[in-house]
């Protein structure tokens, strides 16, 4: 079972599937080497030496925490991904994960093929305790802030323990990194009146009602369910839903925010008489931008195994690389797995479906 670093004297250790991105290679090494600027970590990127060490190199004043840790093979983003675990043994994500179960390593980093990071992540380290289905937990933008989305697309189809489970994670990551000491948690559903929602959606709600009823104190409030739009709006701070509707809620989200930029850009210049007023916006687009750029938060936290396995986008740059880094680091600092077994053990087992 993987641990977690305990003694903050020491360093942390990140490994970096460099192998997987859209980008290649040369990119996910840019991200790391700026992370290991500003960081007392060890960072352990994972594949082609002859790759890695160039980029390493062409850099100036090349930082002193990192090692390259050799890969010879890739699970791509074709590949089926238990498949690709047995036949790939040198895989680069699988060799960053084997290197946290023998403790070389705190966390994964990885910005390739999400369905592999997720086989890979269980069959070397295994669920928690209590835990069936593991749920990749994303942070979206909201007015309110941050809100916590899961399951992202790691279990497309799920039943009501499921969801029962993903709100215990979920607010487990609420409070260790939003700092939310009794978050909101609500259920995706076509309306906010208890009687609305698919089996699905009914059945947890039922649940998860009747177990936060149960304990005194609750370790969050269940505000019940909640609509597509209240989900922007923060209504809650864990919104809980299948993989499936999840995984469309965020792709939804992120083509809607590319759709604003983009019109805000053209909008701005294609009018003459708006020219002298792009300037002293420039600060406020720029914002904007950051609050609703996938690459701020840079990945999202597979939840539920026995290791730290932080997911990052596809086509990753550099910046949102170094980020992923960045809370592969927070979620090794707050001990995020065992945090999750204890509130297990907190709360009522619900009964068989």
């Amino acid at each position: 079972m993987p641990a977690q670093n305990q003694d903050h004297k020491q360093p942390m250790r990140i490994a970096i599937d460099a192998m997987g991105g859209d980008r290649g290679p040369q990119e996910v090494t840019r991200g790391v080497i700026d992370a290991a600027r500003n960081s007392n970590s060890l960072f352990l990127i994972v594949g082609d030496p002859d790759v890695i060490r160039p980029e390493i190199e062409r850099s100036s004043s090349p930082p002193r925490n990192i090692e390259i840790v050799p890969a010879s093979q890739i699970i791509e983003m074709c590949d089926e991904p238990v498949a690709a675990f047995k036949k790939k043994p040198d895989a680069s994500v699988v060799v960053g994960a084997r290197l946290v179960k023998e403790h070389k390593a705190d966390a994964l980093v990885t910005i390739g093929n999400t369905g592999a990071a997720m086989a890979v992540s269980l069959l070397t380290w295994g669920r928690i305790k209590g835990i069936d289905r593991p749920a990749i937990a994303t942070p979206l933008p909201a007015l309110t802030g941050t809100v916590i989305l899961l399951d992202a697309g790691a279990t497309p189809d799920c039943d009501p323990n499921n969801l029962y489970e993903f709100a215990l994670m979920g607010s487990v990551y609420a409070e260790c990194f939003l700092g939310k000491k009794y978050p909101k948690v609500g259920i995706v559903s076509n309306g906010e009146e208890e009687s609305k929602g698919n089996q699905l959606v009914k059945r947890t709600h039922a649940l998860l009602k009747n177990s936060v009823a149960s304990i005194n104190p609750a370790p969050f409030e269940f505000t019940g369910n909640i609509e597509g739009k209240d989900i922007f709006r923060g209504t809650a701070d864990v919104v809980v839903c299948d993989g499936f509707v999840g995984n469309v809620v965020l792709k939804t989200g992120e083509g809607v925010a590319e759709m604003i930029l983009t019109l805000l850009k053209e909008e701005l210049s294609s009018h003459a008489w708006m020219k002298p007023f792009i300037l002293p916006l420039m600060p406020a687009l720029r914002k904007l931008r950051s609050r609703i750029d996938y690459a701020e938060c840079g990945g999202a936290p597979l939840l539920g195994v026995n290791g730290i396995c932080i997911i990052g986008h596809g086509r990753s740059n550099a910046y949102a690389v170094t980020n992923a880094c960045k809370a592969a680091e927070r979620a090794a600092q707050q001990n995020i797995v065992n945090t999750i077994r204890q509130r297990i053990c907190e709360m009522p087992t619900p009964p068989p479906e």
